[in-house]
């Protein structure tokens, strides 16, 4: 039987996002500095999401958890009333479409966080995050389950 051999593409560790995102838009959910904190994880709680880039303007100028969030109010017992720019983060790690699955997990691990704003330039154009890697590996290794067995099942059929 003849061996298989995988295009680049086809390893999950080299397909890129712009492979994994698929050509339809996804939502961005997005505050301002100016915004409180308050409604920043209100919205992060109605959308069950846990992550929210902030956006001045058109352009990126920090990022928000719910970790942010809690954190801000466990250390200092503040007020969530203040701006999300006295606690966003603002030195954002993020990638290009042309980024690899294998490049988005190790930078999320390096950096010890679950989302990475996908841009386009200056642009943002997703939100990426462990849970999406996740899937995309489960789906992924669901599809050489499928290709083995069928592999299995001819060699098993030619051999009767």
């Amino acid at each position: 039987m003849r061996a298989t051999i995988r295009r680049p593409e086809e390893i999950l560790a080299y397909r890129s996002l712009t492979e994994m995102l698929g050509p339809n838009a996804r939502k961005i959910w997005s505050v301002a500095p100016s915004d409180s904190v308050r409604a920043a994880a209100q919205l992060m709680a109605d959308n069950n999401i846990g992550f929210v880039v902030v956006m001045e303007k058109d352009t990126l100028a920090g990022v928000l958890s719910e970790r942010d969030c809690v954190r801000h109010v466990s250390k200092s017992g503040q007020s969530l009333e203040i701006p999300v720019a006295q606690i966003m983060v603002r030195d954002v790690v993020s990638v290009g479409m042309q980024q690899t699955f294998a490049e988005c997990l190790r930078l999320m691990h390096t950096h010890r966080i679950r989302h990475l704003p996908v841009m386009q330039g200056t642009r943002v154009m997703a939100v990426i995050s462990v849970r999406d890697l996740l899937s995309e590996a489960t789906e992924h290794h669901r599809k050489i389950i499928d290709e083995l067995e069928r592999e299995r099942l001819t060699i098993f059929t030619s051999m009767a």
